[in-house]
Parts: structure tokens; C-alpha cells; sequence
């Protein structure tokens, strides 16, 4: 399997360009209502999560400020990983799997490695 080595950085652009993608299209759902019927109210921890999302997905999806958007986005993927899915609980809701925040969680270490990595390829960052 030696021979994928070369195409770790399309492989990897392709993850920053997806995820951030994904991320952005929830920051839609969340900010503009797009294919939902929820939409926060103006100025609420759950909007401010909208704004992060659809700008920081953006973001990093074009690879632009891309270590910065994404640490911002992992940042927020814990929080909110943290405050909605996990609550502090030791019980069955200690697990991602039962608790729902697979999805968070996923988001918040993918964001971390390209926070550390940064845009790499087919970026718009210099």
C-alpha cells in the first residue's frame, strides 16, 4: 500500500474540502433555514454556533485562514459536543454512540488536524 503515499495530500485536501463543505451546509440549515423548519433566534449561543459554522466551513472548505477557521470549528464542535450531547453524565450517556455526538466529535478532531496541517492543497491561502 506503499504507493498511496503519493496521493496523501489530494486525499487530504479532498477531507478539508468535504468537512468543510458538510460543516457550512449546517450553518445554512442553522442561519438561513435551508432545508429545515428550525432556525435559532437571533443572537443565541446556538445562532453564534450557525455563524461559526456556515463562515468557518467556508473557510475551510476554500482553505482560506484555514488554521484558523478550523481551530475555531473544532473549538466549537467541543463545546458543543460537551454542553448537547455529552452533559457531564457517567451513565450510558458517556458514549458518542448513545449520547448522539458522533457527528460532533468526528468534527471537532478532523478540525484539529487541519488546524494542524492547515490548507496544504488547492487553497486559496498563500
Amino acid at each position: 500500500m506503499k504507493w498511496l503515499e503519493k496521493y496523501a495530500n489530494h486525499a487530504y485536501a479532498l477531507l478539508r474540502i468535504m468537512a468543510g463543505a458538510m460543516f457550512s451546509f449546517h450553518g445554512l440549515q442553522k442561519i438561513l433555514g435551508v432545508l429545515s423548519d428550525f432556525q435559532p433566534a437571533f443572537g443565541t449561543q446556538i445562532w453564534f454556533g450557525g455563524i461559526i459554522e456556515l463562515v468557518g466551513g467556508l473557510l475551510i472548505m476554500l482553505g482560506l485562514m484555514t488554521r484558523w477557521a478550523a481551530f475555531l470549528c473544532a473549538g466549537e464542535m467541543a463545546v458543543a459536543y460537551m454542553q448537547f450531547h455529552w452533559k457531564f453524565q457517567f451513565d450510558a450517556n458517556f458514549f458518542p454512540a448513545v449520547n448522539k455526538g458522533e457527528p460532533a466529535l468526528l468534527y471537532c478532531f478532523i478540525f484539529l488536524l487541519i488546524a494542524c496541517r492547515g490548507g496544504v492543497k488547492w487553497k486559496l491561502d498563500k
